[in-house]
Formats: C-alpha cells, sequence, structure tokens
C-alpha cells in the first residue's frame, strides 16, 4: 500500500494527520532516518510507529476496530 492510500484512508475516516513529503523538507527526511527508517510511510500514533500501511494497526491505535 502506498502513503496515498493511507491519506485517503485517515481523510475518510476524518481522521486529521500532518503529510510531510522527505523529498521536498530535508527536516522531514532527517525526522525519519532519526526514528531509524528509511522508507514511507511511517506514522506516528501517540509515540507508537507503524511502518507501511498497516490498516489493522492504524485502526487498533486509533481505538477505530
Amino acid at each position: 500500500m502506498s502513503c496515498q492510500a493511507e491519506k485517503e484512508f485517515l481523510s475518510h475516516k476524518g481522521i486529521p494527520f500532518t503529510d510531510k513529503n522527505i523529498r521536498e523538507d530535508p527536516a522531514a527526511l532527517d525526522e525519519l532516518r532519526n526514528l531509524g527508517y528509511q522508507a514511507t510511510p511511517v506514522t506516528l500514533i501517540d509515540g507508537a510507529v507503524v511502518v507501511w500501511f498497516d490498516r489493522g494497526k492504524i485502526e487498533r491505535l486509533l481505538g477505530l476496530s
């Protein structure tokens, strides 16, 4: 799944999010690398990290399931 699919999912559920483009924002790329990742999407929810678009994990962390 892609970053776009995750953004569409969150938007559809009415979940606010901050989209950071690592291609255009060097600080966002540094943040990703400091978390220990090089691929996207990486999502932070209350300190928990979700790598790739793991819909089930995102739903659990947000209390949607």
